[in-house]
């Protein structure tokens, strides 16, 4: 069996915050957090929740290093990293109603 593609080697990376946007510096200061996040690769889930798809968990690490840089000074961030066969097991409802997952496209890794 080939691991490198293994659902459990393949990790995600979630981003989860709550930042402050009564100021305009800290909504610039908000702002600027998400943009970083999607130069890193980052797409938006939710709102306040931002997804990478990564290789694997050497690959998570890099991610995770360069999230933990560009904190912003106020506000709440909280990063998990799970595997894809978690991530595989995730349910979502809208208005109540269960939806498929909308899973950001996952990068071709190619030899």
């Amino acid at each position: 069996m080939n691991t490198r593609f293994s659902q459990y080697r393949i990790m995600w990376v979630l981003v989860f915050f709550d930042l402050p946007t009564e100021t305009k510096k800290e909504r610039h200061a908000a702002s600027q957090f998400r943009k970083k996040l999607m130069g890193d690769g980052f797409t938006m889930f939710q709102f306040s929740i931002y997804v990478r798809h990564c290789a694997s968990r050497e690959n998570a690490d890099v991610h995770l290093r360069r999230v933990k840089a560009i904190l912003p000074e106020y506000g709440h961030v909280a990063v998990i990293t799970i595997t894809d066969k978690q991530f595989g097991e995730i349910e979502i409802f809208h208005n109540c109603k269960s939806v498929p997952p909308n899973a950001p496209g996952q990068q071709l890794e190619l030899f």
